[in-house]
């Protein structure tokens, strides 16, 4: 059977940068290890006055089809996820597909377009759409392009404010893939929750507390449920596991509960034992109380064990290095901890072909996704092509002050004139509203 997968990747992050712990800790008056130890975020990307969703898509978009050498006729799919959409009717898509048409010869007329939504999943699920697709054999022999692009702002004095971040990623999909075959075998963990959610309007409300509990129930769910299809895993199956990261802290939690789930009746666990115990049964426990108290204790015991630190540091801090440094990108966060994750392997020399990553995705509402993906043999070459440092240390750096009137300026509640921080050179900008309050869009030599 035909592989299928993600054949390459790029990304654009916003232009300017925010450093947490000397900028933005010290108007707070809060001290800078709340973010880079407590938070585990050092800098976040925003977008500069002429960048939005649509232009941060595109852009990626554009670098990806250049350096694959694609023509609007090699696509006949583009599935946007976002969840900071600006329109109730006209998909994200459309605009990206005009934006690039200015630049390629041919039109995107024949290609199927649409707009996923699903909070932070929606990324994951517009790449099983395409699978699904290609898969079917309805793509006729082309190829589906999915565009994860969000900015991630939060009311002004919200908890959450420190996470923000924006940016895009955009991946290719076809089959016998450059970069990663997606697995046949998917688990899912879904629920009706309000843990996160925008009910017409454009800031989000959040249960903090909350979404912490949803996201590791939803995700233990969905890992059982890919257990029922795929079999037990097992820590030393997976090269890394890249999950949705809000914020690399969140990451930690969801960690150590994969680890205890995976270890639980294996030969982990039975050399642990001598040193912090076997796992809690629930069978040992009058109360389910009582259950979950003897599991959190032995939960703070495993997370200090050699084994368990070393598996952590080899396997998850890796997928959280471009996290910690744009923040928060919503459906695109799960993408860069497996881009981050490959780029380490890379940096280290590591053989990769063949070895397997376990890819946890999550939405508030709530969803989460475990899937496997397998390396490829050409993964380095597309790995080494994408500039994700370049475009990090290419960043404007902003003060407090400037932060406040570009919050101001992607409030879509608020109408500001400032002039922009950068210079726009070879990529997509935004200009204005059309006459039926559409917003418009030209490149920019």
């Amino acid at each position: 059977m035909t592989s299928v997968g993600i054949d390459a990747m790029e990304i654009w992050t916003g232009k300017l940068v925010l450093d947490l712990p000397n900028t933005f800790a010290p108007v707070k008056g809060e001290d800078p290890e709340k973010y880079t130890k407590g938070l585990g975020l050092h800098t976040s990307s925003f977008p500069d006055v002429y960048e939005d969703i649509v232009t941060m898509g595109a852009n990626a978009a554009k670098k990806l089809m250049d350096r694959k050498g694609l023509t609007p006729a090699d696509i006949g799919r583009i599935d946007v996820a976002t969840e900071s959409a600006f329109d109730n009717s006209k998909p994200v898509s459309t605009y990206i597909a005009g934006c690039l048409e200015q630049v390629y010869d041919g039109d995107f007329r024949h290609a199927n377009k649409g707009e996923r939504k699903f909070a932070c999943i929606a990324g994951t699920q517009s790449l099983d759409d395409a699978y699904n697709w290609i898969k079917a054999g309805r793509n006729r022999g082309r190829a589906a392009l999915v565009i994860a692009t969000d900015t991630a702002l939060y009311e002004r004095g919200d908890p959450g404010e420190a996470t923000q971040g924006a940016g895009a990623v955009a991946m290719l999909i076809d089959e016998d893939p450059d970069l990663v075959e997606l697995s046949t075998e998917q688990g899912y963990g879904s629920m009706d929750e309000t843990d996160f959610l925008k009910p017409n309007q454009q800031f989000p409300s959040v249960d903090g507390k909350r979404s912490m509990q949803v996201y590791l129930a939803r995700m233990r769910e969905a890992l059982e449920d890919y257990e029922s299809v795929a079999g037990r895993t097992h820590p030393d199956l997976f090269e890394y596991i890249p999950f949705h990261t809000p914020f690399p802290g969140m990451v930690r939690k969801a960690a150590l509960l994969g680890f205890r789930h995976m270890t639980r009746d294996t030969d982990i666990e039975d050399d642990l034992e001598a040193e912090i115990g076997r796992q809690p049964r629930e069978a040992d426990f009058e109360t389910w109380d009582d259950y979950e108290e003897a599991i959190r204790g032995y939960m703070d015991e495993l997370k200090t064990t050699e084994q368990y630190r070393d598996w952590y540091g080899r396997v998850i801090e890796p997928t959280l290095d471009i996290s910690s440094r744009v923040g928060n990108w919503y459906t695109g966060s799960v993408h860069i901890a497996r881009l981050s994750a490959l780029i380490a392997a890379a940096d280290e020399g590591k053989e990769m072909t063949g070895k397997q990553l376990l890819v946890g995705s999550y939405g508030s509402g709530a969803q989460a996704e475990i899937h496997a993906e397998t390396v490829q043999e050409t993964w380095l070459d597309e790995i080494e092509a994408v500039d994700v440092d370049d475009q990090l240390a290419a960043r404007t750096e902003i003060s407090f002050d400037d932060y406040e009137l570009i919050h101001d300026v992607h409030n879509h509640e608020k109408e500001i004139e400032v002039e922009e921080f950068t210079q726009p050179e070879a990529e997509f900008v935004f200009t204005g509203w059309g006459r039926m309050n559409e917003r418009r869009y030209e490149y920019v030599e």
